[in-house]
């Protein structure tokens, strides 16, 4: 059973998570927070296999939420939910340790898989679409970054073959396409791509994107 805590202000959207989720098999509502502060608490306290997050939430925001909640090292996963597809508010919260985001009007069926698949390990969010939102908002944000050369403490334990594995995850590449383009077995670039996560500390693909563009491993695009 993947246990869920809904995360809006709005009663009605809340409402209608809810019901969504306690009439569907295998998931179960375990808690309604109506601000940020309410959502770190009940994590806390319930420890939630997900919590899908509103962002613009009075008090503590979904933002400020999602890092406390994601840093406090539990098995919790967050799936922000925002009103469009390349919102900056999106972008900030993968990098506050989202595990993907969908839109507000997704239908019931991809809301259900989303939640799934982060409940699973898996991020909701493809790697191409993170890097439309890196290179969209990554100027506003990221501090000048260092020479790619692996001096960045994040590189230091990787391999020659792992940079160049992340550089590629960092481009949006997936498993397949970094298979071609290295000319290796897909089961060779799987265990690169996991020990790449493992050593940089990440939890998802996505946040090795993130990774990769926060390094300057990969550049944002003018």
């Amino acid at each position: 059973m993947i246990t869920v805590l809904v995360a809006d202000d709005q009663p009605m959207q809340r409402l209608g998570l809810h019901m969504l989720l306690e009439g569907t098999d295998g998931l179960e509502p375990v808690g309604e927070a109506v601000n940020g502060s309410e959502a770190v608490r009940m994590s806390a306290h319930l420890r939630p296999d997900v919590v899908l997050m509103d962002i613009r939430m009075p008090g503590m925001d979904g933002l400020e939420a999602t890092r406390r909640i994601t840093a406090a090292g539990g098995r919790t996963r967050v799936l922000i939910l925002t009103t469009f597809d390349l919102d900056e508010y999106a972008y900030d919260g993968l990098r506050a340790g989202a595990s993907g985001f969908l839109l507000k009007d997704a239908r019931p069926e991809e809301l259900v898989a989303g939640v799934r698949a982060v409940a699973s390990g898996d991020a909701v969010v493809a790697p191409s679409l993170t890097r439309r939102l890196l290179d969209a908002y990554a100027h506003q944000v990221l501090a000048p970054a260092p020479d790619a050369s692996g001096t960045d403490p994040r590189l230091a334990d990787l391999t020659d073959r792992e940079l160049e594995v992340l550089g590629l995850i960092g481009r949006g590449l997936s498993n397949a396409e970094i298979t071609e383009t290295l000319h290796l077995t897909e089961s060779t670039v799987k265990k690169h791509v996991g020990r790449v996560l493992a050593k940089i500390g990440a939890r998802d693909r996505i946040q090795a994107v993130i990774t990769a563009y926060d390094t300057g491993l990969v550049k944002a695009r003018s």
